[in-house]
């Protein structure tokens, strides 16, 4: 994730640099074609492609707005499950009677939840921190997070057991397994639904095919200067599609999605170090971006 606003505009702008030197060749043609050699079929109506860029920029607002609530809803999900991590580890400190294998594995289970979500290999972090008990009964799971989590519930139970801990100790604590179970379902729905294809496909689609047309409809009223007109016009469109593109796939592992590592490491390290061992230390943002 952008964290530095320099940093931001500098990626934005490499990212589209591509399209837009296309785009500026483009509008660069046109004008030759209608200054140079006189092509009268160029002198189209700027009415229409008005209408059509109204029309299109209201979609690609609503597009937008769209990919922003999924990347949004996204990190609330990370905020609750870090809340709920930090009072697991403090009640398994605390009301579980200083249960430190358990604190180690809450602080395993959102580098597990990194690693199924996006593309991050999280598996020497699972293995340093899981007790090698757990790490070997999840081995043969296919949804390691959520393994956790049961062997977890497993490791409370017996404890409650064990110790003749109160009901209502367990039912609260049980409650916060289930609301990082949640969280992560929340997550996992986002993961495996895409945008449909109206608001992933077509908006670029439609950008393009404007970018063709617009220096048609500028050429006989900026004449040589077109190719800065429409490619400020262009750049404004090609921009909001690329931002609506990053925010929709939150894991992606772009310098536009979640930091997922910084806030698993986050949550490590409240949980650890209240057993009084060392923690490694915190992920700080690398060139103005969070990973």
């Amino acid at each position: 994730m952008i964290v530095d606003q320099r940093v931001g505009l500098r990626t934005i702008a490499y990212e589209v640099r591509g399209i837009i030197l296309l785009m500026a060749t483009w509008d660069l043609v046109v004008v030759i074609l209608y200054q140079v050699f006189h092509q009268e079929w160029m002198e189209q109506p700027s009415l229409p492609v008005s209408l059509i860029g109204s029309a299109l920029a209201l979609f690609m607002g609503f597009r937008s707005n769209s990919a922003y609530a999924r990347w949004w809803e996204a990190r609330t999900l990370w905020g609750a499950i870090t809340n709920n991590c930090r009072s697991f580890g403090r009640q398994a400190g605390t009301l579980l009677g200083d249960r430190h294998d358990l604190m180690y594995a809450i602080a395993a289970y959102p580098h597990a939840l990194r690693m199924a979500l996006g593309k991050d290999d999280a598996t020497a972090d699972i293995a340093r921190l899981l007790p090698p008990p757990m790490l070997e009964a999840i081995a043969g799971y296919r949804n390691k997070p959520n393994a956790i989590l049961y062997q977890i519930g497993l490791g409370v139970a017996a404890e409650v057991s064990k110790k003749n801990i109160d009901g209502a100790v367990h039912g609260q604590i049980d409650r916060i397994l289930s609301d990082i179970a949640n969280a992560q379902g929340g997550l996992e729905r986002i993961r495996n639904t895409p945008l449909p294809i109206q608001f992933s496909v077509l908006p670029r689609v439609l950008v393009n095919i404007f970018c063709i047309v617009l220096p048609l409809s500028m050429v006989q009223t900026l004449e040589w200067i077109t190719p800065l007109g429409s490619s400020l016009v262009g750049c404004l469109f090609l921009v909001l599609d690329k931002s609506a593109k990053d925010l929709q796939e939150p894991f992606a592992g772009t310098p536009h999605a979640l930091p997922m590592a910084t806030m698993a490491r986050g949550i490590e390290i409240d949980v650890i170090q209240p057993t009084g061992d060392r923690t490694r230390p915190a992920l700080g943002p690398i060139r103005g971006i969070e990973i």
